[in-house]
């Protein structure tokens, strides 16, 4: 069975922890793309587990593989596995495997990102992580990969052909290209390269035999749906495509061999960085929801913006992803609101409308138009089933499902991995 999870909304939905939730019935947990300017928190008992590049299902059984469509930043990724090792998880090549073909974010591909930020008149809210340089060379075909990384003298051959040009890059955006060639960076590089090459592996290969055999494979993404490179609020997006066909395309698996799409939805709506986010709720309302749902950026700290429950954009991303069931997080923020709210379409030149605009300017210019539920005062932390919900949060789920028209199967109260419950009924 090969089930793909994609975050619906702009990232920060919860999907490690849904991952972790799920890993103990899958073999493999891969994932797909992105870098390591994304996070995801997952608390297990009193520990609580920050990762950037390994797929959240390290923490069980699963085989964790990191896929060639990954940025890898390597110095992250040995932090990553030194932080899980101290916590008693040890990373092996037998636990976690890389695809050789895995692009590494290079020193240089950090200063340029955080250069060509601070010149742009209209900030982006990049990480400055150098993902976006990263896959500027892989699109280009001038990117280092990890089995250049892991071999010296090829590494030290196409870093030279590539310096040059790096340099000049550098130099025109006004820093100091001095880095490109540093010899105790690269020196840095190679140590990674030695350490992390008993880790590479063929990730395609490894999929589709474990599918021959009957085993199950999960493909986690990072990021959320409206952050896609080719299908979200331009320019204010990732450097990646987000959506689930793009987990076939960078595993190398394909598209006949996925049984489930999963979508990780919040309650309601969050977002880290610039860009269009119509339901946002400014003042008190929105620092409650802030405060109250922890929403601040796991690998930046950065607040995120909240807004109420946005249906025209999850239409969207049910759409591109093909959705066939929704794990709803979160759903314990919102207690103690009265009332709560859904926005079940838009205001936009004088019309209603309950699909997004295609553009980024348009979507920035719609108004929401709400549908109002009652709320609820009781404390959701300790429920352990859909019955023990107050009837108002009932009722909420009930109504969100019914708009989305795909069934909820999950639902989560709580950050704690036994704060998770099966939703048995569902349309």
């Amino acid at each position: 069975m090969f089930t793909i999870i994609t975050g619906a909304q702009f990232g920060d939905e919860g999907k490690g922890k849904i991952v972790d939730l799920l890993a103990k019935d899958y073999d493999i947990v891969a994932r797909f793309q992105g870098g390591n300017n994304a996070g995801h928190t997952v608390k297990v008992e009193d520990k609580v587990y920050k990762l950037h590049l390994i797929p959240s299902g390290i923490l069980l059984e699963a085989r964790a593989l990191i896929g060639p469509g990954v940025v890898l930043d390597p110095g992250v990724l040995l932090e990553e596995m030194e932080m899980l090792r101290a916590n008693g998880v040890v990373v092996s090549p037998e636990k976690l495997g890389i695809d050789a073909k895995t692009s590494i974010i290079m020193p240089y591909h950090i200063e340029l990102d955080g250069l060509r930020e601070a010149a742009r008149a209209k900030k982006i809210g990049t990480t400055k992580r150098g993902i976006g340089f990263a896959y500027i060379d892989k699109v280009a075909r001038e990117e280092l990969r990890l089995a250049d990384l892991a071999d010296e003298a090829r590494f030290l051959t196409r870093l030279e052909e590539l310096a040059s040009q790096k340099e000049s890059e550098i130099s025109a955006l006004g820093g100091d290209p001095a880095l490109v060639r540093d010899s105790a960076l690269i020196k840095k590089y190679l140590q990674f390269g030695k350490k992390l090459a008993p880790y590479i592996t063929d990730v395609s290969r490894e999929i589709n035999e474990a599918l021959d055999a009957g085993k199950n494979v999960m493909a986690e993404a990072a990021q959320g749906t409206h952050l896609d490179v080719i299908h979200g609020t331009q320019k204010f997006v990732t450097s990646s495509s987000t959506i689930a066909g793009s987990a076939c395309a960078n595993l190398g698996v394909g598209p006949t061999r996925v049984k489930n799409v999963v979508a990780i939805v919040k309650a309601y709506i969050t977002r880290v960085g610039e860009g269009p986010l119509p339901t946002e709720l400014s003042g008190e309302l929105g620092a409650r929801l802030q405060k109250a749902g922890g929403e601040f950026g796991t690998t930046t700290g950065r607040g995120r913006r909240c807004g109420w429950f946005d249906l025209p954009l999850l239409k969207k991303a049910i759409a591109l992803n093909g959705y066939t069931e929704i794990a709803l997080t979160k759903l314990d923020v919102l207690s103690e609101l009265e009332p709560v709210r859904i926005c079940v379409g838009y205001r936009y030149k004088g019309e209603t409308i309950n699909y997004p605009p295609e553009l980024t300017e348009a979507l920035a210019e719609c108004e929401p138009v709400y549908e109002e539920l009652p709320g609820w005062k009781a404390d959701l932390s300790k429920v352990q089933s859909f019955e023990e919900l107050p009837a108002n949060a009932q009722n909420y789920v009930k109504r969100l499902e019914e708009l989305m028209g795909v069934p909820i199967r999950y639902i989560s109260v709580g950050p704690g991995r036994a704060q998770t419950f099966k939703k048995e009924e569902a349309l």
